[in-house]
């Protein structure tokens, strides 16, 4: 597959579907591009899809701290479009792909985020709501002050997992997440106090691409408040909620997700 430089950062990426339309995959911290397999297996016939892997994940470099994450994040998914594009984001990718959009909008034709990370939404809509976050990520951010990467992704794994409990993952994913869980930290500036300004500034009220926002039905409370916040601030933006899956509802649930993302294509010109 291919790999080159793309926002001045070795970055890899993945190519899925024959469709006529282009779009942009940007997947969730801890994983890597290929996790988008099944979600792009229900979306090939109307997309072509490329997916690239973020800092310090998949086959891309490895993080050296250059900058925010976010920001050198969304400077490599500003090199791959060279027209409007359908950009799709998961978590961390969401939040990547709604930088995107305000900082590139002429890049972006339509958005989909699944399960946007964008905390500082909720926080600012919810007084107080903050402590409650950070009290339910102590044990993670407790482990990884101790220098126990295990320990982190154990705990990070029990709130924003797939589900499953962490003995029942495997050897080599358990592994992997611990070699990553660093990275969670360089975001958080970014995704929980909206430090590259993008709530601040009313940018998402001036937005006008076509959104869509999908969230699990028994996804973490956060999901649902931020959710209500995009769908407050973005002038065009619908939602989806799909019954029983929770925060990693694009690989758990893919033909559900495809579905909606599908029939919100439709709404969206060429």
């Amino acid at each position: 597959m291919p790999q080159d430089m793309r926002g001045g950062f070795p970055t890899y990426w993945t190519e899925f579907g024959t469709g006529p339309r282009e779009a942009l995959m940007i997947h969730c911290s801890l994983a890597h591009s290929g996790a988008w397999k099944g979600l792009a297996a229900r979306l090939g016939r109307r997309l072509h899809m490329t997916a690239f892997d973020i800092p310090g994940h998949g086959r891309s470099g490895e993080w050296d701290h250059r900058g925010p994450l976010q920001q050198v994040t969304t400077g490599m998914a500003a090199d791959f479009p060279e027209g409007p594009v359908d950009v799709i984001g998961h978590s961390f990718g969401g939040t990547v792909a709604l930088r995107l959009a305000v900082e590139h909008p002429e890049k972006v034709r339509s958005l989909v985020l699944i399960e946007p990370v964008f905390f500082a939404v909720a926080f600012s809509d919810r007084p107080g709501l903050r402590a409650q976050h950070d009290l339910e990520l102590k044990d993670h951010d407790d482990a990884l002050e101790r220098g126990d990467n295990i320990g982190a992704a154990r705990a990070f794994s029990k709130v924003w997992g797939d589900g499953r409990p962490w003995e029942d993952l495997s050897e080599d994913l358990r592994r992997s997440m611990a070699e990553k869980i660093s990275v969670i930290r360089d975001a958080a500036p970014e995704i929980n106090d909206d430090s590259a300004g993008i709530l601040a500034s009313g940018a998402l009220e001036r937005l006008k691409v076509p959104t869509l926002l999908i969230e699990g039905g028994e996804s973490p409370d956060y999901i649902g408040l931020v959710n209500d916040g995009l769908a407050r601030r973005l002038p065009n933006a619908r939602r989806a909620v799909i019954a029983g899956a929770g925060h990693m509802v694009p690989i758990t649930h893919p033909v559900q997700v495809g579905a909606e993302v599908l029939t919100f294509l439709d709404t969206v010109p060429d």
